[in-house]
């Protein structure tokens, strides 16, 4: 009988020495802190290193700007004729440059949606087909200036929403059109236009595993952070842990009845 009661409360005997071992780490970490210190200790959160696993950066690429702009995303019903009215939706802008982001050799945007997982455009211009483009478009600019000429349109969308327009008009055969286009009150006038492809099947199955393997990770460290704040608040004030404990009950018990 002594036996079985031994092996039984061994292992709740090791857990509760490597919560006291965890408990000593964290606080004599935190006592060697200054308050900023531990602010960021804390609160800051550095998720480089899950950046670099990015499929973006296949190649050799770098991002340089990254932000969610207002599209309105078009079907084309029949060849050459879209359908007049989209829908409003945010999508994600990720431009990246080969080389140095002065004196790229090529410039890529890709395009993907939060609500979408397989939304997934691309575009990527080299000064060849940069000529192309300025010719068939008779751009006024150079290639060394359409990387800032892109974040300045993608800019004005977002802070600008009634005068500047993006407008993505998927076509058939994987190809789409974007398009950027200023509100003149009396005249709408386009811009730029950027044409995309869709990603492969493949290229679609790499970037989601990347951002479920990213979410999954953060989840992972900002649940081992907020044991270490448990920690400390438990070291300190005990009696403020259970009020914030059930104070976050509560709240979900609330969400939960609002979508119920």
């Amino acid at each position: 009988m002594s036996k079985t009661t031994h092996t039984l409360n061994k292992p709740l005997r090791t857990v509760n020495l490597y919560s006291q071992f965890r408990i000593k780490k964290v606080t004599n970490k935190m006592n060697k802190m200054n308050k900023n210190e531990v602010n960021n200790f804390l609160c800051q959160f550095d998720f480089s290193s899950l950046e670099e696993l990015d499929p973006s950066l296949a190649g050799g690429y770098n991002v340089c700007y990254i932000k969610e702009v207002p599209f309105e995303i078009r079907v084309e019903e029949s060849e050459g004729r879209p359908r007049e009215i989209g829908s409003l939706e945010i999508i994600t802008v990720k431009i990246l440059v080969l080389g140095e982001e002065l004196n790229a050799n090529r410039v890529k945007i890709e395009l993907t949606s939060e609500t979408d997982l397989f939304f997934h455009f691309t575009q990527t211009v080299d000064e060849n087909t940069f000529e192309t483009m300025q010719d068939n478009q008779k751009l006024m600019i150079n290639f060394s200036e359409y990387l800032e000429v892109l974040i300045k349109m993608c800019n004005s969308c977002i802070r600008e929403p009634q005068s500047f327009l993006a407008v993505f008009t998927i076509k058939k055969d994987s190809v789409a059109q974007l398009d950027f286009i200023k509100n003149m009150e009396y005249k709408f006038i386009e811009l730029l236009n950027c044409e995309f492809t869709q990603s492969s099947e493949e290229i679609v199955k790499q970037h989601i595993a990347f951002r479920y393997n990213v979410i999954k990770s953060k989840n992972t460290i900002m649940h081992r952070r907020l044991q270490d704040v448990n920690i400390l608040i438990k070291s300190k004030n005990p009696s403020l842990l259970m009020q914030l404990q059930k104070t976050a009950l509560r709240q979900l018990d609330l969400m939960k009845n609002r979508k119920s």
